[in-house]
C-alpha cells in the first residue's frame, strides 16, 4: 500500500467518526459523553477507535476499565498507599477489581445510549446517511 492509499483511509475514517460524532451530537447527549477526554486522547495519538456509543461493548469495557485503572492507582499510590505499608499485590489488584468495574459499569451506559437512541453497529454506520 503507498502513501497516498493510506492517506485516503485514514481521511475516510476521520470522516467516518465526524459523521459519527455530528449523529451523536444531534441526539441530544452530552458531547462529554459521546466523545470523553480519553476518546479524544486516543484520536490525537492516531487510535483508530470509533466513538464509545458505536464501539462494541468489550473495547468500552477495556479502554474505560484500564484508562481507570491505571489513573485510579497512581493517584491511590501517590495519596494514601505510598504512606502506608501496602503490598504491591494489594495496590494491584485494587486498581485492577476496580478497573473491571468501572469499566464493566461505563460500557453497560454506552450499551444503554446506544439501544436507546436506536443507533447502530461501526460496521453498519453510513457516514452518508447523515444530513
Amino acid at each position: 500500500m503507498n502513501t497516498t492509499e493510506s492517506d485516503i483511509r485514514g481521511n475516510s475514517r476521520e470522516l467516518k467518526r465526524q459523521a459519527a460524532l455530528k449523529l451523536l451530537e444531534k441526539t441530544g447527549i452530552m458531547r462529554s459523553n459521546y466523545a470523553p477526554p480519553y476518546f479524544r486522547l486516543l484520536w490525537r495519538m492516531g487510535f483508530d477507535v470509533p466513538p464509545p456509543h458505536f464501539a462494541q461493548f468489550w473495547q468500552n469495557a477495556l479502554f474505560s476499565g484500564c484508562f481507570f485503572a491505571t489513573g485510579w492507582g497512581a493517584l491511590m499510590y501517590f495519596f494514601v498507599w505510598s504512606k502506608t505499608p501496602v503490598p504491591v499485590t494489594n495496590m494491584l489488584t485494587s486498581a485492577v477489581i476496580d478497573g473491571v468495574l468501572f469499566g464493566l459499569a461505563l460500557a453497560s451506559y454506552y450499551a444503554h445510549g446506544k439501544r436507546k437512541h436506536g443507533l447502530p453497529s461501526w460496521q453498519e454506520f453510513k457516514p452518508d446517511s447523515v444530513a
